[in-house]
């Protein structure tokens, strides 16, 4: 047959064909997992109800909805928490509405602390070490100032916790976009990355988010307390890796909170996909470097671009719509934003993901918030605690 089977197809196709198979099947696997792990109501949470909560939020700068989200914070339906604001600068522009919300919210018990201590470069983990000091509670989150709590937010994020459990996150989900590339940004952070976020943690896998984290003060404060999440340049990969040499787990909260969009820039979404990609590439490598075959365009285009014949290119087709279709389905059962030009922002997400990737291997400096970081490791006690006054 001389390198083609008799039904005329040539080896080579076959084998592109099955290459694209195999990485169709792999990622429909990870939405079924995903899509049945979302929304699972779990039982047996070893958090006693009610136990009082300190809820640490590092803040930098106004945004379009953070009256909003900041405001939320005020409002939950839970007996006992205390809320702690965590200021770097004293000529921020969000404190004028942080002690407006204050005096607006007397029956909540919240503070601001001005000024961070420097414990890596990390300016988030900075900002947020003397919140987390102040603490008066045995129990902790750490939550962005982007974060939109529902009431039961505290309550969602205890459910999650277990007997073998180290920390509690929730992955963000991108909603309200108000622009295309925001929803471009919606069809990264809900059907790819908190999709595989989930899939990895349904398998044992659970990566930290630092979004939202629910951490048990005894466990942290035994193993170094925040401090100790100097280790990496990014706190949620120092976390994970924290939690798992204890041989604990991070568990995610069932359904994950979302974070309103609004107006964003293709330059913006890029600039904050690319700074991720590279967290991922440093902190941990042999899971970054599967990420080029997460996007359907480039295996699938390779494939159309190696094979022969209408068939072959039909079967090409039937991938990317059922790889599509299954996104698409996958976040209309979760809640999450879906619209007509959704499955175009997946055409665009995918079209990006080599080039992030690639992107991703080349350089090891990202810029947040005005702030270029250098995230390659360094050695123990390379970096001194500054403290600045408040």
């Amino acid at each position: 047959m001389d390198g083609a089977f008799a039904s005329g197809i040539p080896i080579a196709t076959l084998a592109v064909l099955a290459l694209c198979a195999l990485v169709t099947l792999v990622n429909l696997a990870s939405l079924i997992v995903a899509a049945h792990r979302i929304g699972a109501v779990r039982t047996g949470s070893t958090i006693p109800a009610g136990a009082p909560v300190s809820l640490v939020r590092p803040v930098c700068g106004l945004e379009t909805f953070s009256e909003e989200m900041l405001t939320r914070g005020f409002r939950l339906d839970y007996p006992a928490y205390e809320l702690i604001f965590c200021v770097a600068d004293a000529g921020d522009p969000i404190l004028p509405l942080l002690h407006r919300l204050i005096a607006a919210h007397p029956s909540v018990p919240a503070r601001i602390i001005v000024g961070d201590e420097r414990v890596s470069d990390n300016p988030k983990l900075n900002n947020c070490v003397r919140g987390w000091e102040a603490a008066r509670h045995e129990w902790v989150v750490l939550a962005d100032s982007n974060v939109l709590m529902p009431p039961d937010y505290l309550q969602r994020l205890q459910a999650a916790w277990r007997p073998d459990t180290g920390l509690v996150c929730s992955t963000p989900v991108g909603a309200r976009p108000d622009s295309f590339p925001a929803e471009v940004e919606c069809a990264f952070l809900n059907t790819l990355q908190a999709r595989w976020q989930y899939a990895g943690e349904a398998l044992g896998l659970g990566f930290a988010q630092g979004k939202s984290m629910l951490w048990h003060r005894p466990f942290l404060e035994a193993r170094g307390g925040i401090r100790a999440l100097a280790a990496e340049i990014a706190e949620d990969a120092a976390a994970t890796k924290l939690v798992r040499v204890a041989g604990r787990r991070v568990h995610l909260v069932a359904a994950p909170f979302e974070q309103p969009l609004g107006r964003r820039s293709l330059r913006e979404v890029w600039a904050r996909q690319i700074r991720w990609a590279r967290l991922r590439r440093v902190t941990f490598p042999l899971f970054f470097a599967p990420e080029i075959g997460t996007g359907a365009l480039l295996p699938l285009g390779l494939g159309a671009a190696a094979v022969e014949g209408a068939p072959a290119h039909l079967a090409l087709l039937a991938m990317a719509a059922l790889w599509y279709g299954a996104e698409f389905r996958l976040a209309a059962r979760a809640g999450w934003h879906r619209s007509p030009r959704l499955v175009l922002a997946f055409l665009v997400r995918d079209a990006m993901l080599p080039a992030l990737w690639a992107a991703a291997w080349m350089r090891s400096a990202i810029v947040w918030r005005g702030n270029a970081m250098d995230i390659r490791p360094k050695a123990a006690g390379a970096l001194r605690p500054r403290v600045r006054a408040a």
